[in-house]
């Protein structure tokens, strides 16, 4: 990750996150659940402060608090940002798995359910410069908070949402590495 993304202001972490979301996620329609939440404003977009991961801890607890007190309307689902750490992927990956042991110690497995996103994101066994991973890279490494209700409720209306993963991929393959730069510029800084 280019280090120059570690001196953001929030404001323009939380402002590259969601043109990300609109360019990439909705744009390319990789999640055909983003577009209703965005455009409903009740995805939260939130950027932690946090240098050290007992600060993450702290602010994911809350994130988690603050998905399960408020109704669905008004956050359906929470992008916690970590721009000031994490850099490395393997880091982020043992936070996650700390974060997922986190939510099955708050009896919150089948409530709640995490998706990642990195920069440096790197599927296990697939070779390093594979289009694939682009589909979980996002400018900065983020957490997605999801409620299983809601994605339960929207897979009903989606056909056949098993092939959602490959289909992604065969959208990325077809515009390739130069054809998503052009499409989200910042990725030439960090991808």
């Amino acid at each position: 990750m280019n280090t120059t993304f570690q001196d953001k202001r929030p404001d323009d972490v939380r402002q590259l996150t969601e043109d990300w979301v609109r360019s990439m996620v909705v744009g390319l329609n990789l999640c055909p659940f983003a577009a209703p939440v965005l455009k409903d404003q009740s995805l939260r977009f939130f950027v932690s402060e946090a240098t050290t991961e007992k600060q993450l801890t702290v602010d994911y607890l809350q994130e988690l608090d603050n998905l399960m007190q408020a109704d669905e309307k008004d956050i359906s689902t929470t992008l916690l940002i970590a721009p000031y750490m994490l850099a490395d992927f393997y880091d982020y990956l043992d936070m996650l798995t700390e974060f997922e042991i986190l939510l099955e110690r708050a009896e919150l497995e089948g409530v709640l359910q995490l998706a990642s996103f990195h920069p440096g994101y790197l599927f296990g066994g697939v070779p390093a410069d594979d289009i694939s991973h682009w589909t979980n890279r996002a400018p900065y490494p983020t957490f997605h908070i999801i409620r299983e209700a809601q994605m339960s409720r929207a897979l009903t209306s989606f056909k056949n949402p098993e092939d959602i993963p490959e289909r992604n991929i065969q959208r990325l393959e077809k515009l390739g590495r130069d054809g998503l730069i052009k499409r989200f510029p910042p990725f030439a800084d960090y991808c």
